[in-house]
């Protein structure tokens, strides 16, 4: 109840918070679905006809033993009930630190329940009132209801669904996008320049999945065939029929112009180029397509695999037809999509361009990168200043640094990027090589 986590329905029966569970069947008459929805509805109505004739073997919902002693004992003695719920709200103030008014509110609502059955329901009715009217309550819903519009295609369905997809760069972006790519199309090529490099992409991924199998949420006989459809290259020999190239390299732009001519040149007519770049200007990598009408960008966030959100950029000349087929993609990644048009930082970097600045002013100011991170999740940030640049990577925060200066000059200066650029020089990268601002 605090935490709102989802269970599945072995661990709500385990819970005792439903008393029978029925496997779905396979293919028969009938597809699949249909089939275990109809023997659902079979097995509902059976119980409801047994509960009403009074024939139904109610299941036992009381605990005995030591499993009861444990379960029983705190509720109805006083005092381990006091430090149960004493303990709960210790907890719940340590992850949320306060900013979440809705634990709190149900613990109150539960030891109310226990203590004094008869006013319990009111109780929480009054609670839930005084939740529904809070900022916090405004504030998530907006989130809900933004979350499930970016979650749609408002661009229409594609004429042209990609469903080859090349992945250029097995780093810890490449990687990522391969990893949420590998089950939702049937051929993702990660490509890099050296055996070596793909090797690494190739561990960063069967990591990912290996966590998976770890907590069951994934066999070890799905964890090997995602992994043996995986198709590693250093060339383009196989790009011929690929609908959709996804560049994740580092962030330099002469590099990347070299990279979309050799890719152009390797694919179909038809196929997209996608730059993951986090600042620089779709419009001047398009300068090197010979297609600008499928060029168009796709920012990704580090880790892929946790991080939700999706920016799609489009450049003038970015077919709509493009942006459609670059959100289908994005919405099989299962990510939240959003679509911005081209300019200095996009909107996500540009806002946590701003931020980071300052953040950086901070430590040189004094502050230390651990104290910074813990100002921050005070505040409400899911991670800490210092944490987030290290996952980013320093390097290419340097590079969007040195861009924004460029560009906006005294606008968004703050601190002095020689900090950075002295970071990177003595191999402090981040999360990338281990060495980072909370590391050095």
């Amino acid at each position: 109840m605090l935490t709102g986590a989802g269970k599945n329905a072995k661990q709500a029966k385990k819970l005792g918070l439903v008393d029978l569970v029925i496997k779905s069947l396979g293919p028969g008459v009938k597809d699949p679905k249909t089939l275990s929805h109809d023997y659902l509805e079979s097995c509902a109505t059976d119980v409801a006809r047994q509960l009403a004739d009074g024939t139904l073997k109610k299941p036992k919902r009381t605990k005995s033993g030591i499993k009861g002693l444990s379960h029983n004992l705190p509720l109805n003695n006083k005092m381990l009930r006091n430090y149960v719920f004493k303990q709960a709200t210790k907890e719940v103030m340590k992850k949320t630190h306060g900013l979440y008014p809705a634990p709190l509110k149900i613990i109150d609502s539960v030891k109310n329940g226990l203590e004094s059955p008869s006013t319990g329901y009111a109780r929480e009715c009054e609670n839930f009132g005084d939740l529904a009217m809070t900022d916090e309550s405004r504030a998530l819903q907006s989130i809900f209801f933004g979350k499930q519009a970016c979650e749609k295609n408002h661009f229409g369905k594609p004429e042209r669904m990609p469903q080859n997809m090349a992945v250029l760069g097995a780093g810890l972006m490449g990687a990522g996008i391969a990893t949420v790519s590998l089950d939702k199309f049937p051929k993702v090529i990660l490509k890099d320049v050296s055996d070596t490099a793909l090797s690494k992409g190739e561990d960063m991924v069967r990591d990912v999945f290996q966590k998976k199998v770890k907590r069951k949420k994934m066999s070890q006989f799905d964890c090997d065939k995602l992994m043996s459809s995986l198709q590693s290259e250093v060339d383009y020999s196989n790009f011929k029929d690929v609908d959709i190239v996804i560049e994740a390299v580092f962030e330099d732009i002469n590099l990347k112009h070299r990279i979309i001519k050799e890719v152009e040149a390797a694919t179909p007519e038809h196929c997209i180029f996608a730059s993951n770049t986090s600042a620089l200007p779709i419009s001047d990598l398009a300068k090197a397509s010979v297609r600008p009408e499928n060029f168009i960008g796709m920012h990704y966030f580090s880790p892929v695999d946790k991080m939700p959100l999706l920016e799609i950029i489009t450049t003038d000349q970015t077919s709509k037809e493009t942006t459609a087929a670059a959100v289908e993609v994005g919405l099989k990644q299962k990510k939240t999509v959003i679509v911005v048009k081209d300019g200095p930082g996009f909107y996500t970097t540009r806002v946590i361009g701003a931020l980071m600045g300052e953040a950086f002013a901070c430590i040189q100011e004094g502050t230390s990168p651990t104290d910074l991170d813990k100002l921050f999740v005070k505040f409400g940030w899911p991670v800490g200043g210092a944490t987030l640049v290290d996952e980013v990577g320093i390097d290419v925060a340097y590079k969007v640094t040195k861009y924004f200066l460029e560009v906006f000059g005294e606008r968004i200066s703050a601190g002095d990027p020689r900090v950075i650029e002295e970071l990177v020089e003595s191999g402090c990268l981040g999360r990338k090589s281990g060495k980072g601002k909370c590391r050095v």
